[in-house]
């Protein structure tokens, strides 16, 4: 009688946890260089650029809050928001989410992370949150840096809002707090563009460009005449609706409306790179990307996505047109200079009035006439007119306006002298900017404001 001796099983292996799979991804991603510097970038640039231009005396009156930098720490971080909207942004998601997965395919370590990982499923969810981490991480010090510079040069003053309206440093401390975590979402919806581009693409180079090509695509398409609802359907106009943020009653509806569609194209995008990965071909170590599957996975869902969101604000919402109309402009004008002459009295110690005693009205023209008022254009004409307590004149000012396809508007102040024709007044105190000369201003696009 022989004996036989069982050979030990070996257990099978188990797929790598989640969390485990997260924490390799996001040291692999702050092992990079590239990573490193950027992070380095996003926490000390930002400060060091406000707070150099706070100090000068030519501004960027061009931008967005750029004529008070000079004159409270809070305009800084909205000038940085600004051009992170345009520019860091898309870029620093392209370096990051447009190169989680075609790095792999660069390095050609698909079949090692595989064997070590045994799940497509954990594999994904890993790179998207070590992604999203990496991101979050950048636009927080863009923020945190932004604001620190901006309060350090030049103080925790009060800040004035796109209506003229003064808003505490409190108050304005928080709108800034808020408009950097609104445009959270349409950062997501380019890293998710960025993701499937990873995917399908492979390491071709298009991948990585491809939030960037994508932002840059929609930044143009935001500036063209098109109509609100083609406006509000794009994900990249939540880069721009946080000016709402900055008038009272504050203008949320758009800002709302562009939220929600950047956070459905983030899960839209996220799951289709999802999907594609599933199907990848992992045994082929020259795999540059299918065109076809780019175009059929890729861009007809995203092309659907936009063509129904369009159909569903158009039908839900007033959104025909410009959504620039003459009313509209004539109230958002008289609303900021009737609080924009407040601030000039206090600065010529003058008695104060209210908004109601001014009973401001406008009148504003386009193209002298000969075109409808309405829609953008440098050639509006306004004439503003209010009335002083105990005085029997009426007093007028003109202004020459360059409104946005997007419903910002600059105001240059065109005489009197006295009111609005220079960039100075004369104050007890010395010479000081003149709160009338020049100022910004928002029409919001679906809906009238009503005066305040």
């Amino acid at each position: 009688m022989t004996a036989t001796i069982a050979e030990p099983v070996a257990p099978a292996a188990r797929p790598v946890s989640v969390a485990r799979g997260y924490r390799f991804e996001l040291v692999k991603l702050l092992s990079q260089w590239r990573i490193r510097l950027l992070v380095l970038a996003c926490w000390i640039a930002p400060a060091l650029f406000v707070a150099a231009v706070s100090q000068q005396s030519s501004l960027p009156v061009d931008t967005l809050f750029g004529r008070w930098m000079n004159a409270t720490g809070w305009a800084g971080p909205l000038v940085m928001l600004g051009f992170a909207g345009t520019y860091a942004l898309p870029l620093l998601t392209s370096v990051v989410a447009g190169d989680a997965f075609a790095a792999e395919d660069r390095l050609g370590t698909w079949r090692h992370l595989l064997v070590a990982v045994r799940s497509y499923r954990r594999i994904f969810v890993a790179k998207a949150l070590a992604s999203l981490t990496v991101i979050l991480v950048l636009v927080a010090g863009m923020a945190v840096s932004s604001t620190v510079g901006g309060v350090v040069a030049v103080g925790n003053r009060p800040l004035v809002g796109l209506d003229g309206h003064l808003l505490a440093p409190a108050d304005a401390a928080g709108r800034v707090l808020l408009a950097w975590v609104c445009v959270l979402a349409p950062t997501l919806a380019l890293a998710a563009i960025g993701l499937l581009g990873s995917v399908a693409l492979g390491r071709s180079p298009a991948g990585l460009l491809l939030p960037a090509v994508v932002a840059l695509a929609m930044a143009l398409a935001q500036t063209l005449p098109l109509p609100v609802a083609v406006r509000l359907a794009l994900p990249s106009y939540a880069f721009i609706a946080w000016n709402g943020l900055f008038t009272s009653p504050a203008q949320v509806g758009p800002l709302l409306i562009g939220i929600g569609v950047s956070l459905l194209w983030t899960a839209v995008a996220t799951v289709l790179a999802y999907l594609v990965f599933l199907r990848r071909d992992f045994t082929n170590l020259s795999y540059d990307g299918s065109g076809r599957r780019a175009l059929t996975v890729g861009t007809l869902p995203l092309a659907g996505l936009l063509a129904v969101t369009v159909g569903i604000i158009a039908a839900s919402t007033p959104a025909m047109g410009s959504g620039i109309e003459q009313d509209k402009l004539q109230q958002s004008i008289a609303t900021a200079f009737a609080h924009l002459y407040r601030q000039q009295a206090q600065q010529l110690n003058r008695p104060d009035v209210t908004e109601e005693q001014l009973a401001t009205t406008v009148a504003c023209t386009k193209g002298d006439g000969r075109v409808a008022a309405q829609g953008p254009g440098n050639d509006w004409r306004c004439v503003v007119s209010w009335h002083l307590p105990g005085v029997e004149a009426t007093g007028s000012a003109i202004y020459q306006l360059d409104v946005m396809s997007d419903g910002r508007y600059v105001a240059d102040g065109d005489g009197p002298k006295e009111v609005n024709g220079y960039f100075q007044v004369r104050t007890p105190t010395g010479d000081q900017p003149n709160p009338l000369w020049q100022f910004d201003g928002n029409v919001e696009l679906l809906s009238t404001t009503s005066k305040g």
